[in-house]
Order: C-alpha cells, then structure tokens, then sequence
C-alpha cells in the first residue's frame, strides 16, 4: 500500500477519494478482538440501565443471559420511548472500554493519513444503541459542525464504527457526497421525537443524491464534520449499535464547553500521550 504522504495507513487513492468525496469507507478495519472493549463498555452499561430499570420496578427480569445486540432492545420493549430516553440517545461515559477503542492504532493510523500524525480526540464522542421501535430511531438530515458551530475548529474527522453489521433494515448512515465544502447551514432542533437533534429542512439538502452505507460490524466510515447525513429508523429487532469517534488537528479549538478531550497521537511530544489514567481523571494529556 502506499501511504499518503508517507504517514499514516491509508492509500493515496483513498485519501483522495476522501478529500473529493468528504467521506471513506475502510471496510473491516477494526477485528472482534478491537471490538471487544467496546463491547464490554457497553454490556457494563446495560447491566447499570437493567439494574435501575429492576429497582424502579419497570422490569422484573434483567434478562442477563440474552446475547449483546438483543438484551437492551428487549429491556425496553414494553417500556415507552420517555423512559428510553431517560437514559439519553447516546452515551458518554469515561468507561475504560471506550478509551480503549478511542487509542486504536488502527484508527489513529487512518486518521493521521488525512491530517498528520498530531491527533487531539474530540471530548464530542458518542455511543448510540439504535434501540428498534423506541424513540431516537432516525437520526435527521445535519452536519455534526452544527453541535459546535462557534468552535473554531477545522478539519474534524468523524470516525464512524458499528459494532454489529449496519444494514437498510437496522438503520445504516446516509451521506450526500461531496458536500463537506459547504458553510455550516441554519440548522433547527428537531421536535417531533424529544431527541433534540439539530436538523436541515429538505429545500436546504440541495440535489445531491444521498448514498446509502450498509456496512460490516468493525467497519469505519470516516467523514467531514460539515458533509451532510442522516440515519434511518432500526425497523429489525435487535440493537443497531455504534460509535462515533472525533479527531482533530493539536493545534484547534479542544472544544472544552463540550467537556475534555485527550492527546491520541503525538510524534512531536510522544510524552504527553494521554493514558487510560489520564482519561479516567479528566486529563487531557500525560504530565511527568
């Protein structure tokens, strides 16, 4: 493979379609061994919703033995959507599983092939469990620069994973190519769900024909933070779940009203990378 400027892991080829395109597909990039962090962080926060939901007396089964994309779908089949969204439609927790995946070097690698080897994780990060037939299912038409629209921040990389196969059924992403050169557009919260999503009305989409990505589990589709997409409903019967992960540049805005991110990557100061023990107390770099 060659690599684009010498750095990073993507190829040339990629990195160009990346640059015109405003997003990449890297099909299987990450295994089930890079999965499987994730995957616990997750479990551990289902087992704390299925315990709340127990205590509450909402459930009187925590259904512990049923398989990863399943449990949390039946948890709340029965429930309504307000009491899903107690919890929130994404999840932030300093839960060492995410960190973990966060300082993939396998992500981090495809990363710098786009904007060098300095690489700050945006605080912005999210785990989304598309919970089928529950409320927060389809994620409208944004730009995600429209959650930080006065940062001055440019380029932020999103890197999107699922953790189990992304399909039309269980609500894939959809982007409009080449749209990632656009101003940040007026944006409005959307009402209609009580997610609170910002969202673009349809004359503001233009004549972009939006492309569907179904992809495999450990996937990563990486984008511009200003490239239009949406996701549709989860119309299957099991979690649809996923993360989306934030890079940027050192030397831009950390974003620190969004809370604290960390140094990923650094060849100029490798020192100040920031460990799991760093993340855990809110560090945003190594000190000696």
């Amino acid at each position: 493979m060659i690599k684009q400027n010498g750095s990073g892991s993507l190829t040339t080829e990629q990195s160009k379609f990346y640059e015109e395109q405003g997003y990449l597909i890297i099909p299987h990039l990450l295994s089930e061994e890079d999965l499987a962090s994730a995957r616990e962080a997750m479990t551990e926060k289902v087992s704390m919703i299925a315990n709340e939901l127990f205590t509450d007396g909402l459930i009187t089964d925590k259904l512990e033995d049923r398989p990863f994309p399943n449990r949390l779908a039946e948890l709340f089949q029965n429930l309504s959507a307000e009491t899903f969204l107690k919890y929130g439609r994404s999840w932030r927790d300093r839960i060492p599983g995410y960190f973990t995946l966060m300082s993939n070097p396998k992500i981090l690698d495809a990363v710098e092939s786009l904007i060098g080897g300095e690489l700050f994780a945006n605080p912005v990060y999210n785990v989304r469990p598309k919970v089928p037939k529950v409320a927060a299912g389809a994620v409208p038409w944004h730009q995600d620069k429209s959650y930080w629209p006065d940062a001055n921040a440019n380029p932020v990389i999103t890197v999107w994973i699922p953790l189990v196969d992304a399909t039309k059924v269980n609500g894939c992403l959809h982007i409009k190519p080449q749209t990632h050169r656009k101003r940040v557009l007026k944006w409005h919260r959307e009402t209609h769900t009580g997610t609170g999503y910002t969202a673009l009305k349809d004359s503001q989409l233009g004549k972009t024909e939006a492309v569907a990505l179904p992809v495999p589990a450990g996937s990563a589709i990486l984008f511009n933070d200003r490239c239009l997409h949406m996701s549709t409903p989860n119309m299957s019967d099991t979690v649809r779940w996923s993360v989306d992960l934030r890079y940027q540049p050192t030397d831009q805005d950390p974003m620190i009203q969004h809370g604290i991110g960390f140094l990923a990557r650094s060849h100029q100061y490798p020192t100040r990378v920031a460990t799991l023990e760093d993340w855990l107390a809110g560090r945003p770099e190594h000190v000696e």
